[in-house]
């Protein structure tokens, strides 16, 4: 064999092993890989049934159940749409009608959002970034400056 056919081959070889390699990488990232929908976006385009990932928006005023068997049950709006959230688990301490939240878990078929965690401001200013940008999309917060 020549060294030109050796080279290619070995060429060859790496080629396919990075692709494997990509290829593995993607498949171990899958399951780690939670996207941020608005309550909009879901309504525009609702993910699968099981699917994990996090909404965000308000939590709408009047809207917080505590069932007797513990847990949650409210509803997060961005204005221009809402979606209803189950959870089973102890809420933040600054959880609050009306005050910005990110819930991560999975639509059920009963067509409300298990939340698996839930997230709340830290402090009085703070919004967090995907909940913000949603908000302003929708045209329902201005941010602290009017922008």
């Amino acid at each position: 064999m020549r060294a030109r056919s050796q080279r290619l081959v070995m060429v060859a070889v790496a080629g396919v092993v990075l692709v494997a390699a990509v290829g593995l990488a993607l498949v171990a990232l899958r399951d780690a890989i939670v996207l941020f929908y608005s309550p909009s976006e879901v309504a525009a385009e609702h993910p699968g049934i099981g699917e994990r990932i996090r909404i965000g928006g308000l939590v709408e005023e009047g809207s917080v159940e505590r069932p007797a068997d513990g847990g949650a049950n409210f509803v997060v709006t961005d204005g221009a749409a809402t979606i209803r959230v189950t959870y089973s688990g102890s809420l933040p301490d600054l959880f609050r009608e009306g005050q910005g939240v990110v819930a991560e878990g999975a639509f059920v078929p009963s067509g409300d959002f298990a939340a698996s965690s839930v997230l709340a401001k830290h402090d009085e200013t703070y919004m967090p970034p995907e909940v913000a940008e949603a908000l302003r999309d929708s045209g329902v917060w201005q941010g602290e400056d009017g922008e």
